[in-house]
């Protein structure tokens, strides 16, 4: 966290990331790397030293700024440029040989700075499949020695495009009312992080403030994982399928909140909803009511528990509705384009909103929900960020699940939030890779039948020889699906269990 200023003036830099970056493509952040082995040193030193070398080195790399007071020589600005690119080049080889990185001959010589302060660690929550143990680490502007010199000959981040795009200082009120106006991508930790820096009087206030908030999420507290405004990501473990291992409830909302699938049946994940819950209505906020996206109890495991714990009604389409604990409260039934007023949304505009889309083929109920405002969509099991979908027979239909996700590609949205895994931005381009990876997975099946007609048993490792083969019973449904659509085309045909082309 790159600091310029100080108390109601302070200014934290923040870069865009590059778009077609995999990990937060586009979103702007604070700037880093992570911890490599050569930061560690041979032999390996302990940890805390290992991840200030590592911050003094990405200090250095992404922004051209330096802590170390360096030789005369080697600290004239073409010195710094060389030996920055010849540090950029080092990382860019992927190479298995490449030699060390020079940033040890870098700073060779130069005299150690003082320890950067280390402001709070945060781990990525478990909805995703890669996660990240996150240092923040302070570093005030005015203690950097050297770096590029603006036209005033003041000391200042030097962005070279690459995987950072650009980058400025903003004030943390700035920042964030940009993002609720839809202007900015921010990182779900920078949110958090920004938020307390707004609230805080100074930083030692803030710094007190954000150890207290990550010290309660190491005891269990759930993160406020927001990767656009008004809507909440809250993963909570559940009886799902593998590799998943949680499933994404959401709050959306400002004023008014919905809660989206609670599906954990476990009293403690429960709980740790409900105090989520609390958290974000201590302003005053009103609890809504329970949207489901559909019936499967890894969706509605603990829809009865909230209803019960906060007086609420559950709202979704009628063939969810039907099939759920009779005794839960009933609110409304929902159809396709029906709409739920949300209130003001974050940036204080009217008339904010969600559309009800009714997506069959997963599940005949399967409800996906867009928001207004952003343009985000809560796609419940139509996709996942972390594996594919089960399109499990009778209850799903792969002809049909195709025209939903053929349908919702053609619907505007930014941020795509699936139930399982992390939330994307440019989501129609998720679900256009569905759409070829089903439509690559049913050429591979008309191959392998092509070539011999075949039980599901034998047909499964040559249309899924790319999956675990301990995944097999589940992608076994799923070539059911397959194969009775074909069936349903006029192109296969099943005797005995057996299954071969029409010629």
């Amino acid at each position: 966290m790159i600091t310029r200023g100080s108390g109601r003036d302070l200014e934290v830099f923040l870069a865009e990331r590059a778009p077609e970056l995999r990990f937060f493509g586009g979103y702007w952040a604070m700037p880093g790397g992570t911890l490599s082995s050569e930061d560690l040193g041979e032999p390996p030193c302990e940890e805390d030293l290992a991840l200030q070398t590592c911050a003094h080195r990405e200090l250095f790399e992404e922004l051209g700024l330096m802590r170390h007071e360096l030789p005369a020589e080697d600290a004239t600005t073409a010195s710094l440029k060389e030996q920055r690119t010849a540090l950029l080049a080092h990382e860019a080889d992927d190479r298995g040989d490449k030699p060390p990185s020079p940033w040890a001959d870098i700073v060779r010589g130069a005299s150690a700075p003082s320890p950067l302060r280390a402001l709070c660690r945060i781990e990525t929550p478990a909805f995703a499949p890669v996660r990240y143990d996150t240092v923040f680490f302070h570093v005030p502007l005015e203690e950097c020695s050297l770096g590029t010199n603006n036209d005033g000959g003041q000391i200042q981040p030097d962005v070279w495009t690459g995987e950072l795009v650009r980058g400025r200082f903003w004030s943390a009120q700035a920042a964030l009312s940009a993002w609720r106006k839809g202007e900015l991508l921010l990182v779900p930790p920078v949110v958090i992080l920004l938020e307390h820096l707004a609230a805080a009087q100074d930083l030692d206030a803030f710094a007190a403030a954000i150890d207290a908030t990550v010290t309660d999420y190491r005891r269990g507290r759930l993160h406020k994982v927001r990767f656009s405004p008004g809507i909440v990501l809250a993963p909570l473990r559940t009886p799902t399928l593998p590799p998943a291992t949680t499933t994404n409830c959401y709050i959306i909302g400002h004023e008014s909140l919905w809660i989206v699938d609670p599906g954990s049946p476990d009293p403690n994940e429960q709980q740790r909803l409900l105090d989520l819950l609390d958290e974000l209505t201590a302003d005053g906020a009103e609890l809504a009511g329970v949207l489901l996206t559909h019936h499967h109890p890894d969706h509605i495991g603990g829809v009865k528990a909230l209803c019960g714990a906060r007086d609420l009604k559950v709202h979704g389409h009628a063939q969810t509705l039907d099939r759920i604990d009779p005794s839960i409260p009933r609110g409304t039934t929902l159809d396709d384009q029906d709409q739920i007023d949300l209130g003001n949304a974050p940036d204080g505009s009217a008339g904010w909103q969600l559309t009800a889309v009714h997506t069959p083929g997963h599940d005949r109920g399967h409800l996906c929900f867009l928001e207004s405002r952003y343009g985000a969509m809560l796609v419940g099991d139509m996709l996942s960020t972390i594996s594919t979908i089960i399109i499990d027979p009778p209850e799903g239909h792969l002809q049909t699940y195709m025209e939903s996700l053929e349908r919702i590609s053609t619907m505007s949205m930014t941020t795509l939030y699936p139930a399982h895994g992390p939330a994307v931005r440019n989501g129609e381009k998720l679900v256009r890779k569905y759409i070829r990876h089903r439509r690559q997975r049913e050429a591979a099946l008309v191959k392998a039948l092509t070539e011999s007609a075949g039980t599901i048993e034998e047909l499964l490792p040559k249309v899924y020889w790319d999956a675990d083969p301990r995944m097999f019973p589940y992608a076994a449904r799923s070539l059911l699906a397959g194969l009775e659509k074909l069936r349903d085309d006029g192109r296969v045909t099943e005797q005995s269990g057996r299954w071969q082309i029409i010629p």
